[in-house]
């Protein structure tokens, strides 16, 4: 099988889509301090807050059923349509939410009608990673597959740059007051603007090579969740989602609650802590290639747990010093800047060869199945969960150190099992005729 001249087009329209995915995801949570004024009771702002955030993690949470149902799409229909349909979801779930009316308009109903929303983006974005790495991996060649996935690895941390650089231009140009009466809608609505460009890139996409040979071959599954759950291929899943729970955690407590801990601990006002967290991410984000690029030569496993081992053994004495240089009034931004970057390349060693470790692990015929199950239950589950666990931690005891107990245990714990469970994948070739593939259990 021959690898397609038109990957670099690929990726790029595939990367393009996901970080307009990803800013949709990530709008809510750098608003999450004006929708807890919107969209819940006034009276109590910590415990409306915190709601704000445990609707924030249930979109994690019901990630893996999107990559359940989706999953089966795309292993059934094709990987092309599938994250079409995820796409427009995901756009729509959230360009609505700058339409609905507010607590002060209608009550409870507000925040429920948030709450389904939320649960539509989550769904969707459930079957959006699965679909985009598997299109990603079956175009380009097995030599350089972290090197060209860990360019689509950095859509979500662009996510969060587009997200942010939307969210202080709007407030720049409408002004606080402006911003925090209506303005703040102006971000979700520009999600229909964006989705649309995105459509419009993928629709001018064909599908992989080699989901084209499994069908004109016969060989698609006739249930992706039976072979994928209900088979030997289990155990992978169950080892996958090990693996990514420790990178999930990871990812968010290294980039996204770098942002809570700016604004929730040292009390850095939204404008600053947000340029803070651009500027980071803006330096970092090559790390997620470098990473990709250095798993082609070194393997991904050393790559992904020495990632998982670091972020565990510095998060503490990091985000302690972050604290000493971000007080209000005496801010040094280079070094602010310079830890939240550390914190950045630690995501781009787990994140970077991720997509390139779970393309390899599992067989073609169910590999959208197979990819988005785990990836989604370790970085729905496993690190959707630290902002909530880490801000209420703190919001209870006012400890780093309680607040940090999560995102260092449970990175901890995974890079002891993945030493034992985890296997390298680099020299895996997905290009392998077809019917090489080991034929599914009965």
């Amino acid at each position: 099988m021959q690898i397609p001249k038109d990957f670099r087009r690929v990726i790029v329209a595939a990367s393009v889509g996901n970080v307009i995915e990803w800013y949709d995801f990530y709008i809510f949570g750098s608003l999450a301090a004006v929708l807890s004024v919107k969209f819940f009771e006034k009276t109590h702002p910590v415990a409306a807050l915190l709601s704000t955030i445990a609707l924030f993690t249930a979109g994690f949470l019901i990630r893996p059923f999107g990559a359940f149902l989706f999953g089966w799409l795309g292993d059934r229909v094709g990987r092309k349509y599938t994250f079409l349909i995820t796409l427009t979801g995901m756009g729509i779930g959230t360009g609505v939410i700058g339409l609905i009316p507010t607590f002060d308009q209608i009550g409870l109903a507000a925040a429920f009608i948030l709450f389904a929303l939320r649960m539509i983006q989550g769904l969707c974005l459930g079957g959006e990673y699965g679909g985009a790495i598997t299109y990603v991996a079956e175009h380009v060649s097995d030599e350089r597959r972290g090197f060209y996935t860990g360019w689509l690895q950095t859509s979500p941390t662009l996510g969060i740059v587009v997200a942010l650089a939307v969210v202080l231009g709007t407030r720049a140009g409408f002004g606080e007051e402006v911003f925090n009466a209506w303005a703040w809608r102006v971000p979700f609505l520009v999600s229909f603007l964006l989705v649309a460009i995105a459509i419009y890139i993928r629709l001018q996409l064909g599908e992989t090579p080699i989901f084209q040979e499994i069908k004109a071959k016969g060989l698609r599954t006739r249930n992706p969740w039976k072979e994928a759950f209900l088979t030997a291929n289990i155990k992978f899943v169950l080892i996958a989602s090990i693996i990514v729970i420790g990178q999930g955690v990871v990812w968010y407590s290294g980039q996204f609650w770098a942002l809570y801990f700016l604004q929730q601990v040292s009390k850095v006002d939204l404008f600053t802590s947000s340029y803070i967290v651009m500027a980071a991410l803006l330096i970092a984000t090559p790390t997620l290639i470098f990473w990709g690029w250095a798993s082609d030569h070194i393997g991904r496993k050393p790559v992904i747990l020495g990632g998982m081992l670091l972020a565990a053994v510095t998060y503490y004495p990091l985000y302690a010093w972050l604290g000493t240089v971000t007080q209000p009034g005496n801010i040094n931004y280079p070094v602010a800047i310079i830890i939240i970057a550390i914190l950045v390349n630690y995501v781009g060693m787990v994140y970077g060869p991720i997509g390139a470790f779970l393309a390899e692990y599992f067989p073609s015929r169910i590999r959208y199945t197979s990819v988005s199950v785990p990836y989604h239950i370790g970085n729905g589950w496993g690190g959707g969960l630290v902002p909530f666990i880490t801000s209420a931690a703190f919001a209870a005891t006012g400890s780093l150190g309680y607040a940090l107990l999560y995102p260092i245990l449970v990175p901890a714990v995974c890079f002891v099992l993945g030493l034992f469970l985890m296997p390298e994948t680099r020299h895996i070739s997905i290009w392998k005729p077809l019917e090489a593939e080991a034929k599914p259990a009965s």
